[in-house]
């Protein structure tokens, strides 16, 4: 006789963890608390029987429970932490939020969120860092235009970074602190650039052989790098259902807000992927010429403002993003045959 199919609930920690186990009728079978450990985890998972119905929300380090549990044999979700509606609680504690997360998968009202198979994570670990450390690059440069405005240096040319920039900074004469921090603000830029490079390096194999990755990049403003940034956080775009659902999930559409006969649209949700959306309205910066993005561009800026516009084209060049990582190829950029 088959087994029937028991819920776990896991309210994950940074060192320790809450599982409450749940039968099909809601009846609570066990709730304890283990340290963050693999095999403490496969141990309490091995009570649930065979393929049991595992929720766990999309928080602080959850890849390696989501891969033991995989390994386990469970059917792993992945609570939204935005899409979930936990309530009005009077008490909130760690068994009251994992008792939640069971209730709200046997009852199937879980917002779910997509697990990432482990090479792609990698490679959105690789994508993600090389943000943060351009970010650091631009801070530590802001912070040499800072030191140099202090001392009344004014700056002729547009790149301070590039040759002529750096020939400046080694022939200007600065107060003692001033010089020490520029000096040291310079090694720390030079620093930060090889890790960069070296970042990108270790980018480059692994989208080789992805057809999606070459392809769009033959939309105008998309290169290498923000291509790479689609591909690592859009992951199989085979899970949306069409582009809307894509620009929706990047956070680029419009809130929506409607009770009887009003309906109020309010700014775009800003929800999902943060490196997403950068990569689109940067792409759209860095359009030249008349292209059917730019076009779009203008035409929404004349009527509702530059900002507006520059957001209606990140999202319209999201959905050739979509059509180029969906058939290897963005046709309506195709040369004519």
């Amino acid at each position: 006789m088959e087994q029937p199919t028991q819920y776990v609930g896991i309210d994950l920690h940074r060192r320790r963890s809450v599982i409450v186990r749940r039968n099909h009728a809601g009846e609570t079978l066990e709730t304890v608390r283990i340290d963050n450990d693999s095999r403490a985890l496969a141990a309490e998972l091995a009570k649930a029987g065979e393929r049991p119905e595992v929720i766990l929300e999309a928080t602080y380090g959850w890849y390696w429970a989501a891969d033991v549990l995989q390994e386990c044999g469970a059917n792993v979700h992945l609570a939204h932490p935005l899409g979930n509606n936990w309530g009005n609680r009077r008490v909130k504690n760690d068994e009251r939020d994992a008792t939640d997360l069971v209730d709200l998968l046997r009852l199937g009202r879980l917002a779910e969120a997509w697990i990432a198979p482990p090479p792609l994570r990698e490679l959105r670990e690789l994508i993600r860092y090389r943000a943060k450390l351009v970010h650091l690059r631009t801070s530590l440069k802001a912070q040499v235009h800072s030191v140099l405005a202090k001392e009344g240096v004014a700056v002729p040319m547009t790149d301070l970074f590039g040759s002529k920039g750096q020939r400046l900074l080694d022939s200007l004469a600065l107060g003692d602190a001033y010089r020490i921090r520029v000096t040291s603000l310079r090694d720390l830029i030079e620093v930060v650039g090889r890790e960069i490079t070296m970042v990108e390096a270790e980018i480059a194999p692994g989208l080789a052989g992805d057809l999606g990755y070459h392809a769009i990049q033959a939309i105008p403003g998309v290169g290498p790098i923000l291509a790479a940034v689609f591909v690592a956080e859009i992951g199989d775009v085979s899970r949306f259902k069409s582009a809307r659902h894509l620009c929706s999930w990047a956070g680029l559409t419009p809130t929506h807000h409607e009770s009887d006969e009003k309906v109020r649209r309010g700014h775009i949700t800003k929800q999902g992927s943060r490196l997403v959306r950068w990569a689109a309205i940067e792409a759209v910066v860095r359009q030249h010429g008349w292209t059917a993005v730019s076009k779009h561009h203008r035409a929404v800026a004349e009527r509702r403002g530059n900002k507006i516009g520059r957001v209606a084209a990140a999202r319209k060049l999201l959905i050739l993003v979509y059509y180029g990582l969906r058939d290897g190829e963005v046709r309506c950029l195709a040369e004519p045959g």
